[in-house]
């Protein structure tokens, strides 16, 4: 199991912040698109960093167009030989429409179109064919020498997908390289919904799990005193609470028997009680998402819950003491 570490997004932090992290022993690094852009801190990790992988864990597809996405998956896995990693997720219609103001389709076909056109462009690049790419929501047909990348060595970066619904994940199973599960995901939902849905789509595209890679990081509550344990548990409850007012996630606690919870918390939400939605998070749904425990007990806690499916996951366990922290990286990493 490869085990990342996510990575701040202060540009001057960066440097110093990779190399350490790489010398921790890390697999990959990975930023998430919330109040900074998202591929600037990985330019910088790139540069200061040997082999740790890097990747977007997400970028917002949808404010984005294809090309503009091929061109800097392209730059990034160039500069760093080969180690980037396109981590794409589609957002909610809200933020597209009014934060991004750009297009919203039918997510999971406009996602598989969006991909499909990057690797069409991506085609034209390193293999010399053709661009004809006409779709639905996206036209690429134009593309001369003056705007073809010259350093091809690398080649395509991966392109992973964030997908909970079950046609989200299909999608991700048929056009991308791997998966990153929601942390908002039962084991329930994972096993009736999510595993079947990827091998729908690797059996449209010909492939096997092997070729796929799939990461999950579940919720960890854990301390090494009451004080850090509640602290983290009241961390998951409201984080939870906080996916689980989405409409589009009812699905995930019904397969928890919890569906009646999902309307309250949007209501909730929609009040600005964030705090308050936390209070719904018994310690019963809790368990459902993740696992709790002391910090010499979470890695094998993991692994008896996970190991079946999981190919890499996050480091970013509530643990305060770096020993125990390292001691439980290197656990997940030799199973």
């Amino acid at each position: 199991m490869k085990v990342d570490a996510g990575i701040g997004t202060k540009l001057r932090d960066i440097p110093e912040q990779a190399k350490q992290l790489e010398q921790k022993g890390y697999d990959g690094l990975r930023t998430a698109e919330m109040n900074h852009d998202p591929f600037f801190p990985l330019l910088l990790a790139a540069e200061h960093t040997q082999t740790i992988e890097i990747a977007t864990s997400i970028a917002v597809a949808f404010a984005r167009s294809p090309m503009n996405l091929a061109n800097i998956g392209h730059d990034l896995n160039a500069y760093s030989k080969g180690r980037f990693t396109l981590g794409l997720g589609s957002q909610i219609k809200p933020h597209i429409t009014k934060r991004f103001s750009m297009q919203w389709g039918s997510p999971a076909s406009q996602m598989r179109e969006l991909i499909l056109a990057m690797r069409a462009i991506w085609a034209n690049w390193y293999e010399k064919e053709p661009l004809e790419f006409v779709g639905e929501y996206y036209k690429h047909t134009l593309m001369t020498p003056a705007f073809t990348p010259e350093d091809i060595e690398f080649g395509a970066p991966k392109v992973v997908l964030a997908a909970v619904g079950p046609k989200m994940t299909e999608v991700a199973g048929e056009v991308a390289d791997g998966m990153i599960i929601h942390p908002f995901s039962t084991l329930n939902f994972i096993n009736s919904v999510t595993l079947p849905a990827i091998e729908r789509g690797l059996e449209k595209s010909g492939r096997s799990r092997d070729s796929f890679e799939l990461s999950y990081s579940c919720f960890v509550v854990s301390g090494n005193t009451e004080e850090e344990f509640e602290k983290s548990k009241k961390a998951a409850q409201e984080r939870i609470a906080f996916y689980g007012s989405t409409p589009a996630y009812k699905g995930v606690l019904e397969s928890i028997g919890m569906e009646d919870l999902q309307p309250r918390l949007n209501e909730m939400s929609k009040q600005g009680r964030w705090k308050e939605m936390g209070t719904l998070i018994t310690d019963e749904i809790l368990s459902e998402f993740g696992v709790i425990g002391e910090p010499k007990d979470i890695a094998g806690k993991i692994l008896s819950k996970y190991s079946g499916f999981i190919d890499r996951t996050s480091g970013a366990f509530p643990v305060e003491d770096e020993s125990q922290r390292q001691a439980i990286i290197r656990t997940l990493k030799e199973a």
